[in-house]
Order: C-alpha cells, then sequence, then structure tokens
C-alpha cells in the first residue's frame, strides 16, 4: 500500500517542478510548538525562586504544576470540535494569544507575594487558564500535518514538530534561567508572553490550507493528494456545526474508545506524556534541589538532555519514514521507534545510584533522547484517526496523554515530600515507559486508520 501511494506521488507530480510549501508550514508549526513548550515549561524554571518568595512545599508546588494538566484535559474535545467546526487557522491564533495573555499576567502575582493564598490560588488559576487556551494546539498541528503531508512523509513531519518540545528547553531554558537570575522570576512571563502575542500575528499572516494557500501549485496538491494528504480539509462545508457533539458524533468518540488499537495507543500516550511532564515541570527543581546546582546552571544544564532528545526526535521519525520507503509495514515502522526509545527512556533510574552530577545529566540526555526517538504518537493519530472527525479523534488521544500533566506533578510532589529526594520519583517515570512499551507491543495490533461505522 506504501509502494502504490508513493508511486502515485511520483506519477502525479509529473514534469512540473513542485512547490514545497508544505514544509514552510511546517516550519511555522516547529516555532510555535517551541513557544508552546515554553511557556508550559515558564514555571519549572521560575519555581525554585518562585516558590522561596511565596514560602511554599514540593506538595503545594506540585498542585500549581498539575493546574495547567487539569484545564488542558478538560478542553480537549471542546478544543478539538472549535477545530472541526472553524478550522486549525483561527482556532490555532487565538489559541496562541490567549495562552500568551495568560502567561504575562502570571508576572503580576509578584505585586500580591505577601499574601501568600491568594498568590498561590491567582497562580493556580493562571496556569489552568494557560491550559485551557493551549488545549487546540497539538490536534491542530496534528490536523494540518495530516492536510498538508503524504503518508510517506507524515512521520517525520509529526516529529519535526514534535521535537519542538526539546528545542524550546534547548532554546529557552537557558534564556529563562538568565532572566531569572538577572531580572527575577516575574520577567519571564512577562517576555514569554509578550513574544507569544506578537507570534499569533505572524501566524495569521502565513499559515493558510493547502487549497487556500496564495504560493502552493498544482503539482504540489497533486503530489501530496496522491500520497493520502486530507487536502480538503477545512474547505467550506466540511465543518462540523453543532455543540455538543450531536448524538452520532458522541457514538463515534464511544467506537474509537471501544477500539482496542486506539485505546492501546490512548494509554500508551498518556505513559510517554509521564516522562514529558517530568522534563517539563520538575527536572529543572530536580537540578537545584537534589543535585545542588543554581537556577542559573540549571537552566543551562537542563539544555544538554533536551538537544539529545531534539535529535532523538527527529531521528525518530526519519527512521519511521525510512522504514515505511524500504517497504516495511506502517506498523513495523511507526513502532520499532517508539519501543526502542521508550527502553532507552528507563535508563534514567541509574541517576539513583551515581553521584557525580556530570554523570547524572548524561543518563538524562540518554534517556531525553529515547523520550524523543519513541515520541511518534502524533504520526500514530494521523495515520489512525478517522478522516471525518480527526479533529476530535486527536482531542481524545490528547486527552489521555495529557491526563498524565495532572498526575505526574503531583505524584511526584508527594514522592519528594514523602522520601527527602527524587529517586522514587524517577523510578515512577521510568516505570510508565516500561507500560508504553507493553501497550505498543501487546495492545496495539496492526496500525491503520480507523473506519468509523456510520449511523443508521
Amino acid at each position: 500500500m506504501t509502494t502504490t501511494s508513493a508511486s502515485l506521488a511520483q506519477a502525479a507530480s509529473g514534469s512540473a517542478v513542485r512547490t514545497k510549501k508544505r514544509f514552510a508550514i511546517l516550519a511555522m508549526l516547529f516555532i510555535v510548538t517551541t513557544i508552546n513548550y515554553a511557556d508550559r515549561a515558564t514555571l519549572s524554571i521560575a519555581g525554585p525562586a518562585l516558590s522561596k518568595d511565596l514560602g511554599i512545599d514540593s506538595v503545594t508546588m506540585g498542585y500549581i504544576f498539575s493546574a495547567f494538566g487539569w484545564s488542558y484535559v478538560i478542553a480537549q474535545l471542546p478544543g478539538g470540535w472549535l477545530l472541526d467546526r472553524f478550522g486549525s487557522k483561527l482556532v490555532y491564533a487565538a489559541s496562541i494569544c490567549l495562552w500568551s495573555v495568560f502567561t504575562l499576567l502570571q508576572g503580576g502575582i509578584s505585586f500580591i507575594a505577601a499574601n501568600v493564598g491568594l498568590a498561590v490560588v491567582t497562580l493556580f488559576a493562571l496556569r489552568f487558564l494557560v491550559g485551557a487556551a493551549e488545549a487546540p494546539s497539538f490536534p491542530a498541528n496534528g490536523r494540518i500535518v495530516a492536510s498538508w503531508f503524504p503518508a510517506a512523509e507524515r512521520g517525520t513531519a509529526s516529529a519535526i514538530f514534535n521535537s519542538a518540545q526539546y528545542f524550546a528547553t534547548v532554546l529557552f531554558a537557558p534564556l529563562m534561567g538568565w532572566i531569572t537570575h538577572s531580572y527575577g522570576w516575574p520577567a519571564v512571563f512577562a517576555v514569554m508572553g509578550l513574544l507569544g502575542i506578537m507570534l499569533s500575528v505572524v501566524w495569521l499572516k502565513t499559515v493558510f490550507t493547502p487549497l487556500t494557500h496564495p504560493g502552493v501549485n498544482q503539482a504540489e496538491l497533486d503530489y501530496i493528494a496522491a500520497g493520502g494528504a486530507l487536502v480538503n480539509m477545512d474547505q467550506p462545508g466540511t465543518q462540523s456545526r453543532s455543540f455538543p457533539p450531536a448524538s452520532p458524533k458522541l457514538g463515534y468518540i464511544k467506537q474509537l474508545l471501544i477500539n482496542r488499537m486506539l485505546m492501546g495507543v490512548y494509554v500508551g500516550q498518556y505513559c510517554i506524556t509521564t516522562l514529558t511532564y517530568f522534563f517539563l515541570t520538575w527536572f529543572p527543581v530536580y537540578l537545584v534541589k537534589e543535585r545542588g546546582m543554581s537556577i542559573l546552571s540549571a537552566g543551562f544544564v537542563a539544555a544538554l538532555p533536551a538537544i539529545c532528545g531534539f535529535a532523538g526526535g527527529v531521528l525518530g521519525g526519519l527512521i519511521s519514514d525510512g522504514l515505511l520507503r524500504r517497504g516495511k509495514s506502517l506498523t513495523a515502522a511507526r513502532k520499532t521507534p517508539i519501543v526502542v526509545g521508550m527502553l532507552l527512556s528507563t535508563s534514567m533510574i541509574l541517576c539513583n545510584y551515581v553521584d557525580s552530577s556530570v554523570v547524572v545529566v548524561a543518563i538524562m540526555s540518554l534517556a531525553f533522547f529515547g523520550k524523543g526517538l519513541g515520541a511518534l504518537g502524533w504520526a500514530v493519530v494521523s495515520d489512525t484517526s478517522p478522516k471525518e472527525i480527526s479533529g476530535l479523534s486527536g482531542a481524545l488521544f490528547n486527552t489521555f496523554g495529557n491526563t498524565a500533566g495532572i498526575t505526574t506533578p503531583i505524584v511526584i510532589g508527594y514522592l519528594v515530600k514523602g522520601t527527602g529526594s527524587f529517586n522514587a520519583a524517577l523510578v515512577f517515570v521510568a516505570a510508565n515507559a516500561l507500560v508504553a512499551v507493553c501497550c505498543y507491543l501487546f495492545v496495539v495490533g496492526d496500525i491503520k486508520r480507523f473506519e468509523l461505522r456510520k449511523a443508521a
């Protein structure tokens, strides 16, 4: 089937020179996702100084970290409906602007720091609003990749936008660490918030659907359509119009939830995202409190594992699509990097048995590389989502995954407070990587597009 798609795509290209506007769209997805994850990580970098100023313990900090996850999960299905109803471009632009405004406002917590209770509640509320505003982002990424990229390029495209989470740490962790050290933690939120607001304007000027892009030519359209891209997505007449979803739509969601392949993917994504939220929330705190680094040093050191995660993320997509081009099945091409990557991530447990900070950073770099290598969930979503409800399907996947944004910060907060160290926390995170391996090896089965059963 892959060979047939590739042959059709090659034939469709003809002798005309194809434009490559899909890569410009991918570049924008990468940039926006970088800012997305940088804004999620602002609290982890500012956290040690902020918690000291407010006088709050690790459990309270864990609940504040989790505020993002609560709303992010709750808003997934409404966000998916908004994407299917109004299209990715407008919904994503509003999302970027709103989460950036709420990030900016977090800097104002410093003005009420004397009232610790009010400051904690306000910070929790603003993080909650950031999560709600960011909810449509990754389902939108998946929709845009599905509409712009043929199947044989989709793994690499998905891996590239997903790897932005690591690039965000590479680029912004040192910057935010320096800002916190030089100007105080409120400045981190101000800088990142203003940057995101400006980016929302750029998004509106540069992102289009395949059929409305002013620079795409027919050769590129034919090529991506022949390769399986859903080029008609977001065209007039294709949007869902009812909310709450009509009963057939709820029936479709039920079909997704009772499918073994998809449930294996969903649970696996929860486990993989547990690793993501450890690195996004507690990892810089681990470096400061467990390994004795300064906030400035932690910001720079956190970038080293992230570089490896970025490399692993891009490599995972290249390996997956390379296996497809060599005639391997879609199932083998997607599962191989995921399973190998998650096994490598379990190496973080070794940090419990070494004292050298250099060795700890090296081990975490290997674990982060593995996490990046195995982060192909959005490629799997693009491969499996029913075309009729791609936004809701991606949102449901993201709901399962980002439930880890609620549980991970809280569980680690209790483990750290209860044991006085991060040892049990690292075991907890590594165990989730093993469960993800089991999901893909023993539950998911063949990876293929799920076809909805139409309501009678």
